[in-house]
This record gives C-alpha cells, sequence and structure tokens, in this order.
C-alpha cells in the first residue's frame, strides 16, 4: 500500500479537512453513527458506503456538494462506528437511512446516493419510501445471477469479514488494508485516508471496524423481483472497468431496471468508482442531481 508517495493534490486536502459533526441516532435498539458537514434548510444528500466500509470513504466527495445541499453520510448497522445487530437485512437498512435523514432534518426533498452494498440499501429505500425521496443513484451495485451471488459471498469469506485479526500495531494493520473486490487503484493517499478510520484500537492492538460475522448474519432480499416496480428516480452509476458491470452482469442490470431508469459510465474507473475518478464521479453526480430537481 505504501510502495510509493504520492502528494494528495490540493482539493483532496481541503475536502477532508472541511469541517463535520459527528452524530448518533437509534434505529430500534442500535446506535447509528453518521457525520454531518451541515447545509441546514437546503435539500438533504445521504451518502451511503459499501459493504465493510465505513462513512469516511466519502469525506474527500461530500464537501463537493455543499453549495446546494445539506451534506450527510452514514455508517450502516454493523459497520464503522455504528452499533452490531443479532441480524442485518435490506429493509432495516433502509429504515436507518430514512432515521438519520429524519435525525439531520431532512424534508421529503432528500436524495441519496449509494455505492456496491450501500447501492442496494439505496434501492431498499427508493422501495420502500419514495414519497419521502427527490431520487437516487444506485453507484455500481450490479444484478448478479443467483449463483454468482453465492460465489460473491464466498469471495468475501476469504476476505477480513469473518476473521477476527488484532494486529500489534498500527503500521501493519494499516499495510494490511485492501479494496473488496480487490483492484488496483492510483490514488494511494485516498486508500491511506480511508484504511485510517477503517480502524479501531482493542485489547492487543487494532482491529477492523465492522461486525466480523456480518455475512452469516445477513438475510438477503430479493431485490431483483422488486426493482421493476421502483417509483422512486433512479439512476444507475457505474466504473467502465468495474468487475461487476462486465457485460452479461451490464445487461442483466439494463433488463431488471425499468426502461426510464437511466445508466451512466464514468470513464476509466473500476468498482470503487469515486476512489478511482473521484472529480469524474463528482461531476457525473451533480449533472444527475440537478436533474432530479428539474424532472
Amino acid at each position: 500500500m505504501n510502495e510509493q508517495v504520492i502528494e494528495a493534490p490540493r482539493w483532496f486536502i481541503d475536502a477532508i479537512n472541511t469541517p463535520y459533526d459527528e452524530k448518533f441516532v437509534e434505529v430500534e435498539g442500535c446506535p447509528i453513527h453518521y457525520l454531518d458537514w451541515g447545509g441546514e434548510g437546503k435539500p438533504g444528500l445521504l451518502l451511503v458506503h459499501g459493504g465493510g466500509a465505513h462513512a469516511h470513504w466519502w469525506d474527500f466527495i461530500a464537501p463537493a456538494f455543499l453549495d446546494k445541499y445539506h451534506v450527510i453520510a452514514t455508517d450502516l448497522s454493523g459497520m464503522g462506528d455504528s452499533g452490531h445487530r443479532e441480524s442485518y437485512a435490506g429493509e432495516q437498512f433502509a429504515r436507518e437511512l430514512m432515521a438519520v435523514c429524519e435525525d439531520a432534518g431532512f424534508k421529503d426533498d432528500t436524495c441519496i446516493i449509494g455505492h456496491s452494498f450501500g447501492g442496494m440499501a439505496t434501492v431498499k429505500a427508493g422501495l420502500d419510501y419514495p414519497e419521502k425521496l427527490k431520487g437516487i443513484i444506485v453507484l455500481d451495485s450490479a444484478i448478479m445471477p443467483p449463483g454468482m451471488r453465492t460465489q460473491s459471498a464466498n469471495d468475501l469469506r476469504v476476505t477480513p469479514f469473518g476473521k477476527k485479526k488484532v494486529y500489534r500495531e498500527l503500521e501493519t494493520a494499516l499495510s494490511r488494508f485492501k479494496l473488496v473486490p480487490p483492484q488496483p487503484c492510483e490514488n494511494k493517499f485516498i486508500l491511506d485516508h480511508i484504511a485510517k478510520h477503517s480502524l479501531m484500537q482493542v485489547e492487543g492492538g487494532w482491529s477492523w471496524k465492522f461486525d466480523m460475522d456480518f455475512l452469516q448474519k445477513t438475510i438477503y432480499d430479493d431485490l431483483p423481483k422488486e426493482i421493476p416496480g421502483i417509483q422512486c428516480k433512479t439512476v444507475v452509476m457505474y466504473g467502465e472497468k468495474s468487475m461487476l458491470f462486465a457485460p452479461a452482469m451490464k445487461q442483466l442490470t439494463r433488463s431488471v431496471y425499468p426502461d426510464r431508469v437511466p445508466m451512466v459510465e464514468i470513464p476509466k474507473a473500476q468498482h470503487h468508482v469515486f476512489l478511482d475518478e473521484p472529480l469524474a464521479f463528482i461531476d457525473a453526480a451533480k449533472k444527475v442531481l440537478a436533474e432530479f430537481e428539474t424532472a
């Protein structure tokens, strides 16, 4: 991870130094953590991370939207600084998203951007609460055939999920950070920032901030059957080189969503779109959000 030193650009440094408040709201007995960059009175924008990730993945993205939005980013239960549950399910994550929006004072003009696993939680919110949302961006969350979904879950089980690992030294832990699914990322300064927020101090050293039993506790919704009926304005956005949007899965995803749902490609980006091409992602997301406002 630290093979070479890459200087972070000024826009990135300014973004991660933008002030925010850390807040908690209890949802069905579980404390849910979120970051709030402010902007009271403006339309709400909620950012949702992917599986095994956390709200700080959005630290360098959120400030770009503060001119027009009240921006927050949440930790889903079982991840980041939120509490853990005995079980996890899509409809529960959707309730968490709406509870965070309500706690932040958002009205019924809210937009949500959800990445990967968080994209599926975002879709569930769009299905269950269309009257409260202006629109959603589903970011690199492909529809997979059942067999591939099983294989994907098996692949995740050989990652830090399910392995309780304590590192004596912080630097050792940081050096073990990797993206899931694995991919190269040229923006090492982004990975370094995310890695620092991915760890917590425990007895004997440092460990990852997520429920190690998350996969075994998760009940998966059959979203492909629900998605054709989605009423909320929706855009699917994905990386041109994303392994999850290979031709077969792109075609399946296109066939599941209604024809009125656009699919927007971010050139050169892989699955972790806003890590690979953060500025291109910001520009594309702003265009979509502006269309939500005028549609």
